[in-house]
């Protein structure tokens, strides 16, 4: 009988995993609230809700392609699951240390930019449902958590940007990749 591993993932565990995956997210809000200075209450729902809904479901897409892929590397799962946080989490540090800020010169919060944003602030979470699917974990409960935590941080990100510019969108990043690389090494030891 196959035990799911989410009982060995806390939820302060998966919460931090859905805080990673919606840096990108946040960070995106950010630069929008700075952009439009005052946000209507349609375009913090638009955005939100979008991102929230792809940030939900790419790791079910993911968890569904792991699961037809994880019977062929059984034996080194594990390896597989630290290089993708490795890689996640390696590439958010990095993206963390650009000194060029990302300027959004129109409304993004609506018709094929939202649809093309949603997708690349969501392709993290596709990974991590693969990941998930390696290790034998439920899918449902954590992409919940993580596509209403990237709608949460959507939201609050376009708010602070519309005070603050997107200053703090680097530190987001940092804090986020560090995040996938610790829970990847924990994911690793613990196979």
């Amino acid at each position: 009988m196959e035990v799911l591993v989410l009982i060995n993932m806390t939820f302060l565990e998966i919460i931090l995993i859905a805080v990673a995956l919606g840096i990108d997210a946040f960070s995106v809000a950010l630069a929008a609230g700075a952009n439009l200075r005052k946000p209507t209450l349609p375009q913090l729902f638009r955005m939100s809700f979008s991102f929230g809904f792809f940030q939900f479901f790419m790791p079910v897409i993911g968890w569904y392609v792991g699961g037809e892929v994880a019977r062929y590397i059984d034996a080194y799962d594990h390896w597989v699951v630290l290089i993708i946080m490795l890689i996640l989490g390696g590439k958010m540090i990095f993206d963390s240390r650009k000194k060029e800020s990302e300027e959004i010169n129109s409304d993004i919060t609506g018709g094929m930019k939202l649809f093309v944003l949603s997708i690349a602030t969501s392709i993290d979470a596709l990974s991590i449902g693969f990941g998930f699917s390696i290790m034998k974990m439920e899918i449902l409960f954590p992409s919940i958590v993580i596509g209403v935590v990237a709608a949460a941080m959507t939201y609050i990100g376009m708010k602070i940007g519309e005070k603050t510019s997107n200053v703090l969108a680097g530190k987001a990043e940092l804090f986020g990749g560090i995040v996938l690389v610790l829970i990847g090494l924990k994911c690793y030891l613990e196979m």
